[in-house]
């Protein structure tokens, strides 16, 4: 079995790019720049089933796992908010060695399953898929890997139930009403009125640009913790502060000219007059 040029070039600049989301999905300090690098890699990997006759499988690919369940994933994260600091706070104790012990166990299971498959010969695509793609998925699904099927399945299931107890907290009392809340921060001295407005710029409404206060710094209440925490927050400090004193300085200048253009004529006549006065008495003395 010979592959071809544009077989081999697909699979290296292809494999490049997986390789690169990969490590982005891991190395991004940004939850939603992670999902992003997994959704390119799913996409590229629905690529190569394409490229090698599996239709089927590369279609559900491109659906169901990254158009559906990644997508949720990132609206997900993204109106939740998930920062940095939040993944570093081990919850369990020893989950860490955990995942280091699963992690070996699963390059182990990779690099013998990539030795078994080299020691063989290939069956080929057309023998693979003599009764059509789907048939021939669901028969190695349902009859040879039937047990790593259901094991996967049942840790999806799993991983799916701990989210939802881990993210449901059972409320035991009351929730404080708007009146106590407001007497609450009446009573700690903070916040006593509503937090002040971001930043407003003249093309949008900026809610991560922070609101100056009157001797031009920046207020830390007036962008939301979450944009903080994450990192999004613009700078309005430095170069931006010296941009608007020029802005006013040149907004000042203007009026003022104004103003003296306005206020010129008339000044302007008086001394027109005096000055024909004075060209008529020299003339009658010459």
């Amino acid at each position: 079995m010979t592959t071809s040029t544009g077989e081999a070039i697909q699979f290296w600049v292809l494999g490049v790019v997986a390789v690169l989301g990969a490590l982005g999905t891991v190395g991004m300090r940004k939850a939603v720049h992670s999902a992003l690098c997994l959704a390119g890699t799913m996409i590229v990997l629905a690529v190569f089933y394409l490229a090698q006759g599996a239709y089927f499988l590369g279609i559900v690919q491109i659906v169901v796992y990254t158009g559906a369940v990644m997508m949720l994933f990132l609206f997900v994260v993204m109106l939740v908010g998930i920062t940095a600091a939040d993944s570093l706070r081990e919850t369990i104790r020893g989950q860490r060695a955990a995942a280091v012990l699963c992690g070996i166990g699963f390059g182990i299971l990779l690099i013998a399953g990539i030795a078994n498959a080299s020691l063989h010969q290939f069956t080929g695509l057309a023998q693979a898929n003599a009764g059509g793609n789907v048939e021939g998925l669901a028969r190695l699904v349902f009859t040879t890997y039937v047990w790593a099927f259901e094991i996967t399945g049942a840790l999806l299931i799993t991983a799916a139930v701990g989210a939802m107890v881990l993210t449901h907290r059972e409320r035991t009392e009351r929730p404080a009403t708007q009146r106590e809340q407001s007497e609450a921060r009446v009573r700690e001295g903070r916040n006593v009125t509503p937090l002040p407005a971001p930043g407003v710029y003249a093309r949008h409404n900026a809610v991560d640009v922070p609101g100056l206060l009157p001797d031009g710094t920046p207020s830390e209440l007036t962008v939301n913790q979450t944009l903080r925490a994450r990192g999004q927050v613009r700078d309005v400090g430095g170069e931006q502060l010296r941009r608007v004193r020029r802005l006013e300085q040149r907004s000042d200048e203007y009026v003022e000219g104004v103003t003296e253009g306005e206020s010129e004529p008339e000044g302007g006549q008086d001394r027109s007059g005096d000055n024909d006065g004075a060209n008529h008495a020299e003339g009658a003395a010459k």
